[in-house]
């Protein structure tokens, strides 16, 4: 059951996974290789959590979140996705807490929707996350764990960002996402493991609240 707070996120979002660019998952079709392993990661530039619904709001600004998706069909249709969390390790227990039941769907919104999709749930680690932003790249480091690297593809005009506009299916609703594409992708925990590049990746700014 989801409760009554009241919270809002903001700030940088990027993505990457297995399929070719761009993956068809964005518009309901099935993952190039029949299954999607995507990584996605939030930085949160503003965010606060009201966790008692009087005004004593947890900041979250300037901290880091990563959840790992293992989609063994089609994203819509099934079977249901695996997932696992990763939380910044500078957060407080309050912090944790609050960006847990933010991102698990307990407080409403947004991601009360995506957990419907999952079927298991590895669990939340808290770990050092390294976010990174220059120009069209984005990367993300988590020590012994995960290593993503994407740049944006460049358009007709370089100084403009390719984009996809109005996707069906996305982890940020009603953004247009920035194509590009991975130089490196690789992973290794919960017993999964892959290494992957020159292969899909999206960024955007994301906005969320409940």
């Amino acid at each position: 059951m989801t409760t009554s707070v009241k919270w809002n996120l903001e700030g940088d979002y990027f993505e990457g996974c297995n399929c070719d660019s761009i993956c068809p998952c964005i518009f309901k079709g099935d993952p190039d290789e029949g299954y999607c392993n995507v990584t996605v990661a939030w930085h949160i530039q503003k965010g606060n959590y009201d966790a008692d619904g009087n005004n004593n709001n947890i900041n979250l600004d300037g901290l880091n979140v990563v959840a790992l998706f293992h989609t063994p069909g089609n994203m819509l249709t099934g079977p249901k996705w695996n997932a696992a969390m990763y939380i910044d390790e500078r957060a407080t227990k309050e912090q944790i807490d609050s960006l847990t039941t933010i991102y698990s769907g307990q407080a409403g919104g947004f991601f009360a929707v995506i957990t419907n999709l999952i079927g298991k749930m590895f669990g939340v680690k808290s770990v050092p996350i390294e976010f990174g932003i220059d120009g069209k790249r984005r990367w993300l480091r988590i020590k012994d764990l995960l290593q993503l690297e994407i740049e944006g593809v460049v358009g007709a005009d370089p100084n403009n960002e390719a984009l996809v506009v109005n996707p069906a299916l996305s982890v940020v609703p009603g953004s247009n996402l920035v194509v590009a594409q991975t130089s490196k992708y690789a992973y290794s925990d919960h017993g999964m493991q892959w290494d992957n590049s020159g292969k899909n990746g999206f960024y955007s700014r994301f906005r969320y609240s409940s």
